[in-house]
């Protein structure tokens, strides 16, 4: 991949990244010296101890195994730092031996020709900043934090963010305001791409809160055999995300599943597969490691750029329909159209029976700003709802007295996004067409994106 020009289209970004096709995710911080897959945040700093740090072990052991890039922990759910911080946190600036891993880490792998990307968590224990619990100080803290990542360490190609919006976590985009701080990550560095671990919750073909989606296999997520969006896959070739004493002589993930059962097919479906290998705590790979990350790179071999991908929003914002006061031209017992504006992608709207053409109104309040509309159909939901069921539709905006079209379309898929002019509307009406089955809402969005 060609270094990056400055502002490069998004989805020339993407693009780039999926031709990477395979990276090495390096979760090492405090946890590797606990046994445990959190780190203690009441853990004194000196416990993060690597007595004997190679990197550049790392960099050629990714190599071994055809990888193109990788990814390390900067910051865990903890809060421990493995750069020196010139913040209050806690950080290997405050061990005996000050080790900056983080420059250790790009340095090796940059020299190596490698890409460099990082992982930081908005939960953070020992700073507290906790769902109902978070200020502006600690807002403050955190892109303080990410500032220095994206302005000491050159150039980095994308930036994994965990514990927001997450069900363990329940940090909300709006606690921690996703879009300040996803503006402010673009300005300082416009060819970073920003992908949050967490936002697989959202439909699979929308990048809603992420430039890349993210499927945790650990946590039970998979890429959708429809999966048209970029994406990454990430899993450990150990059982956990950190070194325990337990993998000296522990199972490792074998060659055969990961070359044919992951990497192989994922990067046929627009996904990049990213493989844990995890350092001791001496802050190298063990030798099962790195005899099982050789033999991967002896079975698979990279295939050169993979198939092109679409154009595709990415929406950063809250939904402005959310809650609204919304109606319907019909609906069943005990089906309302609230349903398709209630923020849940698992429930849904349907107009009663024997019609060939509904539509849903939305109250937005005095004169909302928008400039991005989407539909979303629960295509997939159900055995028998494979493919849509909508003929076409119209977004319409209530102004001057009538109705006017915002938006008309005739393929359907189960997202559609529309990047529109920033219009002011009090009212929109989605009205679709439709013959037998009766089609679902599943939710409505109307988004005001801080595009230029």
């Amino acid at each position: 991949m060609e270094p990056y020009a400055k502002d490069r289209p998004l989805h020339e970004l993407q693009q780039a990244f999926l031709d990477l096709r395979f990276g090495m995710f390096i979760h090492f911080n405090m946890a590797t010296f606990q046994d445990r897959e959190w780190g203690d945040p009441t853990s004194p700093p000196d416990l993060f101890n690597p007595t004997h740090l190679d990197t550049d072990q790392w960099a050629e052991a990714a190599k071994s195994a055809g990888m193109t890039w990788g990814c390390l922990t900067t910051k865990h759910h903890d809060g421990f730092c493995i750069w020196p911080t010139a913040t209050r946190s806690a950080s290997v600036r405050h061990t005996a031996h000050k080790t900056d891993v983080v420059r250790a880490y790009v340095d090796s792998f940059r020299k190596h020709g490698l890409k460099v990307a990082l992982y930081f968590s908005i939960l953070d224990l020992r700073e507290d900043i906790r769902h109902f619990d978070v200020t502006p100080d600690k807002i403050q803290l955190i892109k303080d934090q990410l500032t220095e990542l994206f302005t000491h360490y050159g150039e980095i190609d994308a930036l994994i963010i965990d514990g927001w919006d997450a069900p363990w976590s329940r940090i909300t985009y709006e606690e921690v305001p996703f879009h300040e701080i996803y503006g402010m990550l673009k300005k300082l560095q416009p060819n970073c791409l920003i992908s949050d671990l967490n936002a697989s919750q959202y439909p699979p073909s929308g990048l809603y809160y992420t430039d890349l989606k993210a499927f945790e296999q650990n946590a039970g997520q998979h890429l959708p055999e429809e999966s048209s969006v970029p994406a990454f896959s990430c899993v450990t070739i150990t059982d956990g995300w950190f070194w325990r004493q337990s993998d000296v002589d522990g199972p490792l993930k074998t060659t055969k599943q990961v070359v044919e059962e992951w990497l192989v097919p994922q990067n046929a479906r627009h996904c990049s597969l990213i493989l844990n290998a995890p350092p001791t705590r001496e802050g190298r790979f063990a030798p099962n490691v790195v005899e099982r990350l050789k033999e991967i790179g002896q079975a698979w071999k990279h295939g050169g750029p993979t198939a092109k991908i679409r154009p595709t929003t990415v929406i950063t914002t809250s939904n402005l329909a959310t809650g609204r006061p919304i109606k319907a031209s019909s609906s069943p017992d005990t089906v309302g159209p609230d349903l398709a504006n209630d923020g849940n992608f698992n429930s849904s709207w349907y107009p009663d029976s024997g019609r060939t053409e509904a539509w849903l109104e939305v109250d937005l309040g005095a004169n909302r700003s928008f400039n991005t509309l989407v539909l979303v159909e629960p295509v997939g939901k159900w055995k028998d709802y494979q493919e849509s069921r909508i003929k076409s539709y119209r977004f319409q905006a209530w102004s001057g007295g009538s109705w006017h079209d915002l938006v008309v379309g005739n393929s359907p898929q189960r997202v559609q996004m529309h990047e529109i002019p920033r219009t002011k509307a009090d009212r929109l009406r989605l009205h679709i067409e439709f013959t037998d089955p009766i089609p679902h809402i599943s939710e409505i969005g109307v988004y005001d994106e801080p595009r230029s």
